[in-house]
């Protein structure tokens, strides 16, 4: 009779036991975020980091091309295991969020970003800026010949001047955001512009900076923190500066930023969305690669960046530029593919 009693009372101990463990076991779960970055991880990899060890939020990383991540996202669809898009530039963000896949970030957040560099809709955010600007080089252009706008390069005194990067992706983003502004019609006739002065064709924005420090080509059309990188191995003596052109696609803001796809646990998102925008953060790539802050008033941390709001930028919606086939496909008309 006691052996059986005892038996019971054993039993229910271990029912409560195993009954508080489990509770324990489910309460101690590491909560998680899976994202799809465009960025590459030697830059964004430990802002990731630093947010799990502040948060205890595990961080899946999945890198990528920016435009074949947001294929393979819209692929996906409701499928898809990412939480957080993670983007190089606004046109990708833009062609997921028209396909209906993120939700509204949260509005306190929003309100922080700069207005040119946030989604109108409220769908995705700028984390860091970059500007579209024209590298020059003082030793062979004197500041006052140079144009107010880019137009001003298609005029004959620039041939045999000009460097550019047509297979480039942020050539391409300028571009299409050229094509966005000044209609299609105008955009080739600026790029059949610049192909009748002979322009020198470079594969990438440092080799357009490069080759316009040594005279291979007076000007370039770059992102302007590639002029930075110059400058910090080399000393302000390196021969390139730049030129902010005024209300045109040649000074464009493009941004690197984020959605939250459609179910993502909206805690986890405010979590995250706080984080990127902490003032740490925002340094980290201010400083690290001379980016712009998106936040209103941080102002900048080298006297040879032009501030944000000081820059004349088309007013557009940077989620419009997405239709990189068709830049493509323009590009390819005029002969410069």
């Amino acid at each position: 009779m006691f052996r059986k009693k005892g038996l019971i009372v054993l039993a229910l101990v271990l029912v409560t036991l195993l009954t508080v463990v489990s509770g324990c076991s489910s309460e101690s779960e590491t909560e998680e975020l899976t994202v799809y970055s465009g960025r590459s991880e030697n830059l964004i990899g430990p802002v990731f980091e630093n947010f799990s060890e502040e948060t205890g939020i595990d961080v899946n990383v999945r890198y990528g091309d920016t435009a074949e991540l947001a294929a393979t996202i819209l692929e996906e669809g409701e499928n898809s295991p990412a939480d957080i898009y993670f983007a190089q530039d606004a046109g990708a963000l833009g062609a997921v969020a028209r396909e209906g896949m993120l939700q509204d970030l949260p509005e306190e957040y929003l309100e922080q970003v700069d207005s040119r560099l946030r989604d109108p809709n409220g769908q995705w955010m700028g984390i860091s800026g970059r500007a579209r600007v024209v590298a020059y080089n003082p030793n062979y252009v004197d500041e006052d010949e140079l144009p107010d706008t880019i137009w001003g390069f298609t005029e004959p005194e620039w041939e045999g001047r000009i460097g550019w990067a047509p297979t480039n992706g942020s050539f391409q983003a300028f571009v299409t955001a050229l094509r966005v502004t000044e209609g299609e019609e105008r955009a080739e006739e600026w790029l059949r512009g610049i192909q009748a002065n002979n322009p020198r064709t470079y594969h990438n924005n440092t080799s357009t900076v490069e080759g316009v420090s040594r005279g291979e080509a007076n000007i370039g059309f770059v992102n302007h923190y590639y002029l930075f990188r110059f400058l910090a191995e080399e000393g302000e003596d390196f021969p390139v500066r730049h030129l902010y052109t005024t209300n045109d696609a040649g000074s464009m803001i493009n941004i690197a930023g984020m959605g939250a796809l459609n179910g993502t646990d909206s805690e986890l998102v405010e979590q995250f969305v706080e984080f990127l925008l902490t003032t740490e953060t925002q340094y980290h790539f201010m400083q690290g690669n001379n980016e712009y802050p998106v936040i209103e008033g941080m102002g900048v941390t080298n006297h040879l960046l032009k501030p944000l709001e000081e820059i004349d930028a088309p007013d557009m919606d940077l989620g419009d530029i997405e239709d990189l086939q068709g830049t493509l496909e323009l590009l390819s008309k005029v002969g410069a593919l």
